[in-house]
């Protein structure tokens, strides 16, 4: 077993109010002590904005601007002009958002700075659901997944953010995982080296949300890294493909079985996931070897 390479800086703090269990505060925590001390941060309203919290209580160590749902790249882009008129150019501006403020509301925002090339580093912490305000279905809900607005399970599929965000041309974009932190660190270490907009999408498995126990969040994770489902890979200049993990170890139907939002499924549904997850498995592999999909 690999062992994790990590030394807390102190950038994050203990008293915040995280659900017992949650992962996005350890990806959160690592995040931050990799970052370092010459930080700004923008934090649109979600799970993010409650565990940070407010002044003069905030669990993190850097300044920290709160601003609205759906403009958490653009206060991000603004704070870094600001930072580059002031002669500060190598402070990091980082940008934590939810799925919603991401994938849906602030889409708009990320794109149009994607698309100035913005020198931000913008950390989606993916937990594929409104799950701040109820448990909601986002456009990053998984086909199948029961949600409070999507009882019976969403019949859609998950939005592809990566490739939208990969069509900008962007400099860097990654998935990273609570369950490999040696190559979560490592990503956003990378990412501060590069100027430009990044973008790091985090895998946040939601306890009260997918239907988990307190101690199930990491383990979740994993299998979904190992089953294909969430792929962790690096994207540069958005045509080089590059895998992190290469191989498979665990089916689909062993990380559905994990969770309460799909203890609907019967066989031929499984069966579906495993068979759209192969697809696109096969999909990835052959574009981070420079085959055409």
């Amino acid at each position: 077993m690999e062992l994790i390479k990590y030394q807390d800086e102190g950038q994050f703090s203990s008293g915040h109010v995280a659900c017992g269990g949650c992962v996005e505060a350890l990806a959160l925590r690592v995040i931050l002590n990799t970052v370092g001390k010459d930080a700004i941060g923008v934090v649109s309203p979600s799970c993010s904005a409650v565990i940070c919290g407010g002044y003069p209580m905030s669990a993190v160590k850097i300044p920290v601007f709160h601003t609205t749902l759906e403009s958490g790249a653009a206060s991000a882009s603004g704070i870094k002009r600001a930072l580059l008129a002031q002669g500060k150019p190598d402070t990091t501006v980082i940008c934590l958002a939810g799925d919603g403020g991401t994938y849906d509301i602030g889409l708009q925002a990320l794109s149009s700075a994607a698309e100035r090339n913005e020198d931000i580093l913008y950390i989606c912490f993916d937990n594929e659901g409104y799950m701040n305000t109820g448990g909601q279905k986002s456009s990053s809900t998984p086909k199948n997944a029961v949600t409070g607005s999507t009882p019976a399970g969403k019949t859609t599929r998950k939005k592809n953010l990566i490739e939208i965000l990969a069509a900008h041309r962007i400099p860097y974009i990654a998935t990273v995982s609570p369950s490999h932190l040696n190559d979560l660190a490592a990503k956003v270490e990378k990412a501060k080296s590069i100027r430009g907009t990044k973008v790091i999408i985090v895998l946040v498995p939601c306890l009260p949300g997918w239907g988990l126990p307190d101690n199930a969040a990491v383990r979740t994770a994993r299998k979904a890294v190992e089953s294909g489902v969430f792929p962790l890979f690096e994207v540069f200049d958005g045509v080089d493909y590059r895998l992190s993990v290469g191989t498979r170890s665990q089916s689909v139907e062993t990380y559905l079985k994990e969770q309460k939002r799909y203890r609907h499924l019967s066989a031929d549904q499984i069966a579906g996931l495993q068979a759209e997850t192969d697809a696109e498995w096969d999909r990835l592999q052959a574009r981070a070897v420079g085959g055409q999909v």
